[in-house]
């Protein structure tokens, strides 16, 4: 497959690991069912014991580089893997005061493996070619996840919702013993610890990179935006008249058309500059929410929910290669880390400030919405600009490599990716053109 060329057989292996474990990760969609149904508990204490573990889960993603960094991020991945997959398997026999802390440590042990899991993919690829192999990974998960909540329902059905703990827990165990058979155990970028005591820190790395900065607020906004969709988006469609059914149909437009045109997307504009990939895919999703506010008729919530998938195509799996294409070799893990955790703090704050919006006033949600995802599109297109550029020249300059004892001039068009490497502006040039 030619859009595959030039990905590397590990990141090919890991990306099939992670479907593997994505067909098993269905506890997620039926823990509050689960919670509610078997365990008894009320929509209150399952609500509570739900969003504890979400924080868990947002807390994991945003510290698993750090440990990656210091520890080595095979390391972590195995460690987060097992502990999450014990947690998991143990879970259906704790008694219920036991959640409020078991369910918060899987999930933040699910966490760090995913950001180990985009540390290992970073230093797996040069400079240049990151954009297919992230989006190779997305789209094995993504496969993942549609296979996932189908046969979750089918198991919980056949049997008990204690089998899906189990299933789940079983099958990350086996995704750990699997990433340990395909990933070296010595001597290369996925074991050895990249801490360095004498390189800059993360906040000096950071300021170094104000593009990087801009581009990370970007996509927590975008993220609390994006993921109304799973909360406030099925409420909406219901007080108009929508059955869940309707609503099933649109998430399944959502994740067919990235399964069928994120590979193909990612190659066709690998060469293309990425702040305005991403600044465009935000304005996408801007636009689609824009889109309900006349009303929400069939035709309105399909346009919605195409221009929405349209823009997570393009910003996903762009924004992620150009964060790993930015990070200095000694910070990667905590450069992915903060991205990971930024993608994914919607999940624990989209429902209570969007819920709280819709029931404040309901004809203010689209709005705000769309106004919160075309301003953040709107930041990360204008952090091309050259004065973006020359600052982080500038602060770079001024933070050696580590192992050097005066700043070194980069050479031109050197290349990032490198601890104490300049950061380069972004330029209509696939030469200078960072994750080009």
């Amino acid at each position: 497959m030619g859009m595959l060329r030039g990905v590397p057989r590990t990141v090919r292996l890991l990306a099939f690991g992670a479907f593997l474990n994505a067909v098993v990760s269905f506890t997620f969609v039926y823990l509050f069912v689960y919670l509610t149904g078997p365990r008894g508990l009320s929509v209150a204490q399952a609500g509570l014991i739900s969003g504890i573990g979400g924080i868990g889960l947002v807390a994991g993603n945003f510290t698993g580089g750090w440990f990656g960094d210091r520890y080595g991020h095979r390391r972590m991945l195995l460690a987060g893997a097992c502990a999450s997959g014990a947690a998991l398997v143990t879970l259906p026999l704790l008694p219920v005061a036991a959640l409020y802390a078991v369910l918060p440590l899987a999930q933040y042990a699910a966490g760090v493996v995913r950001a180990a899991n985009a540390a290992l993919v970073a230093v797996s690829v040069p400079e240049g070619g990151r954009r297919r192999s992230f989006a190779l990974s997305r789209f094995a998960s993504n496969g993942g996840f549609t296979v996932g909540p189908p046969l979750g329902a089918l198991i919980a059905g056949q049997y008990s919702y204690g089998w899906l703990f189990l299933a789940d827990g079983l099958g990350t165990l086996l995704f750990a013993a699997y990433a340990a058979a395909i990933l070296p155990a010595r001597g290369t970028a996925h074991t050895k610890p990249a801490h360095d005591p004498g390189a800059p820190g993360l906040w000096q790395e950071l300021r170094a990179r104000p593009a990087v900065m801009v581009l990370l607020g970007a996509i927590v906004c975008v993220d609390l935006v994006y993921r109304q969709q799973y909360s406030t988006l099925p409420v909406f469609l219901a007080d108009h008249g929508f059955d869940a059914q309707f609503y099933g149909w649109l998430i399944a437009i959502n994740g067919g058309v990235i399964l069928l045109l994120e590979l193909p997307a990612a190659h066709a504009l690998r060469s293309r500059a990425p702040l305005s990939i991403v600044g465009a895919g935000l304005l996408l999703v801007g636009l689609g929410y824009a889109v309900l506010i006349p009303g929400a008729g069939v035709l309105f919530a399909v346009t919605m929910m195409l221009s929405l998938t349209a823009g997570e195509i393009l910003y996903k799996t762009t924004a992620t290669a150009y964060v790993a294409d930015q990070a200095p070799a000694h910070a990667q893990g905590r450069f992915q880390s903060l991205y990971a955790g930024a993608s994914i703090s919607g999940q624990v704050l989209a429902p209570p400030l969007g819920g709280a919006l819709y029931v404040a006033s309901p004809a203010l949600l689209w709005p705000v919405c769309a106004a919160v995802a075309c301003g953040a599109g709107m930041a990360v297109l204008a952090a091309r600009r050259p004065a973006f550029a020359s600052r982080a020249s500038t602060a770079a300059r001024t933070c050696p490599p580590p192992g050097l004892s005066a700043p070194a001039a980069p050479a031109a068009g050197g290349a990032p990716g490198q601890a104490g490497r300049t950061p380069r502006p972004e330029t209509g040039s696939p030469a200078h053109r960072p994750g080009g």
